[in-house]
């Protein structure tokens, strides 16, 4: 780690020695890549960023199998590194309690995404939670309990990794502030730092909070906000007193009051959701020099905690009036659809993301964005997590305020897979709209379009027409209506009309076409003239695109 002057030519020159850049950092090397320098703007490793203050809590459960898998993965991960002779993880399990049925049959789901995704979960009584958090409330009605869920002082692995890194052949520099890039023919070609530039064909922004801003020096778009999130640490209570370990007792989620609790020694950390959105442009953050404590730190607003603390002495009643001690609002990424921010940007080549990453799953998008610069494509799918997903209304600064507030009212929320959002809507609208709607359509939102999933002018289909499989109820049954599957057997025995204006459309001609096109799809396309074919595309190792 160095404070000596900056080379002037690098392999890849990584913006960011927080726990994401130093985990690419780490990955990069591992696969041997070497002359790769990591620039930080702030000091090494207690950067002032998102990770500097992060109460360290990584739960692995997740209704995405890739956000599960980059946890699991960062699990294993920060359960082998050490640094300076002492672990850098704690296994301490976690639990998620319920308040309410709904939230009961909510971990039972849970419990079933363990069993798929592979990390093990168990339901346990209410009596069984309190046997490992004995000042939990019996008005608790069961709660989801991970042993191998861990606890880390995130700066402790960001550091062990960078130290690997350098044996390996990367070099870190502190307090350097990149102030833009050269871009020749739509590539990088270059890095300026407020001590010199480096010469390079390949940067990855590591930089959390800060995206937006760095993006926009290269003229990449990263749809983003940072927020404010309120956490505090409470005075000694009496049920912890003589505790010798900073943590031993499982940290907690109570998730229908947006919330969540880990032992501190004698204390306990409270973090809440319960308020509303406290939004923060990158343009606005102070600069080290400036902020009281860190940038990514911002003054303790006890207005939007009141809800909190009350809903705090419900779930652990030793909470009740008790003062707190240490309490801010730090500061951390969200986008429109609450997954990372991954991949080579489509505007200009040679510039990577890796943003919008929490503690839970830096490791494992370490593991992922390394493999993807050195392979040419990731070797999981990451269809949820690619830059490319973002079509050109969601780069709107209005947009990604109102979507990103959205996602951290309900980062906590029982979310459908198919429920859609509310707000906004009706951003791209097909030719055959106006007709859809009046015809009963349904509409779901699909990359900004209107796209109908059923028509209530159907629904005598089901009287006319011999249905199977139209019967649904509960969990089931939302988002859904049984004139769909009228609608199939329509499709099949009589005759339909689909408007396919949202669908991508590729025209491809030239000598060669037909063996291009049957390379890259999954389907037969050597048809004759006039036949439609509805097919996937390739990646070069065969995975869907």
């Amino acid at each position: 780690m160095s404070d000596t002057t900056l080379p002037q030519q690098a392999r890849g020159v990584i913006i960011g020695a927080g726990i994401v850049g130093c985990s690419v950092a780490y990955h990069l090397t591992k696969l041997g890549w070497r002359d790769v320098v990591v620039v930080e703007q702030g000091p090494l490793f207690e950067t002032g960023g998102s990770t500097s203050h992060a109460p360290g809590l990584v739960f692995q459960l997740n209704p995405s199998k890739t956000m599960t898998s980059f946890a699991r993965y960062t699990v294993e991960l920060w359960r082998q590194l050490e640094l300076d002779g002492e672990p850098c993880a704690k296994s301490v399990g976690s639990l998620e309690v319920a308040w309410t049925q709904e939230r009961l049959t909510d971990l039972k789901r849970k419990a079933g995404y363990g069993m798929s995704w592979g990390v093990e979960a168990h339901l346990f009584s209410a009596d069984e939670a309190r046997s490992l958090i004995p000042m939990l409330s019996d008005r608790i009605l069961g709660a989801l309990y991970v042993p191998s869920d861990i606890q880390t002082k995130a700066t402790r692995p960001a550091e062990a990794m960078a130290r690997e890194a350098e044996r390996n052949g990367a070099t870190f520099y502190s307090n350097v502030k990149v102030t833009g890039f050269t871009v020749a023919d739509g590539r990088i070609a270059a890095v300026h730092t407020t001590r010199g530039d480096i010469k390079t064909d390949l940067v990855v922004a590591a930089t959390g909070i800060w995206a937006p801003k760095v993006g926009g020096l290269a003229d990449v778009p990263i749809p983003l906000s940072p927020m404010q999130h309120l956490y505090a640490v409470t005075t000694p209570l009496r049920e912890l007193a003589g505790a010798t370990e900073d943590i031993s007792q499982p940290f907690l989620r109570h998730q229908d009051e947006a919330m969540y609790f880990r032992q501190v020694g004698e204390c306990y950390g409270i973090g809440s959701y319960q308020h509303e959105p406290l939004l923060v442009d990158a343009n606005d953050i102070l600069d080290h020099e400036e902020a009281p404590v860190a940038p990514a730190e911002m003054p303790f607003t006890p207005p939007h905690f009141e809800k909190a603390m009350a809903a705090a002495g419900e779930v652990l009643p030793s909470l009740k009036g008790v003062g707190l001690r240490r309490k801010f609002n730090g500061l951390f990424s969200f986008t429109t659809d609450g997954f990372p921010v991954l991949g080579e940007s489509p505007q200009v080549r040679g510039f990577w993301s890796a943003q919008a990453v929490w503690i839970t799953h830096a490791g494992g998008v370490g593991k992922a964005v390394a493999e993807w610069i050195a392979n040419g494509e990731p070797t999981s799918d990451l269809r949820e997590c690619d830059i490319r997903r973002f079509h050109p209304h969601a780069y709107s600064r209005s947009y990604v305020r109102a979507r990103a507030a959205q996602q951290y009212r309900e980062v906590y929320d029982i979310i459908h897979p198919r429920q859609q959002i509310a707000n906004p809507r009706n951003l791209r609208l097909t030719p055959l709209y106006t007709r859809q709607r009046e015809l009963g359509a349904v509409f779901f939102e699909n990359a900004g379009w209107e796209r109908p999933q059923w028509y209530a002018a159907n629904e005598g289909l089901l009287d006319s027409l011999t249905v199977t499989g139209a019967a649904r109820t509960g969990w089931e049954a939302r988002e859904w209506s049984p004139t769909i599957a009228a609608e199939h057997v329509a499709t099949r025995e009589r005759v339909a009309l689909f408007d396919l204006t949202p669908f991508a459309k590729f025209e491809v001609t030239g000598a060669g076409s037909l063996a291009a096109l049957q390379r890259l799809t999954t389907n037969q396309m050597d048809k004759p003239v006039g036949t439609i074919t509805y097919t996937s595309m390739l990646t070069p190792r065969g995975g869907i695109k």
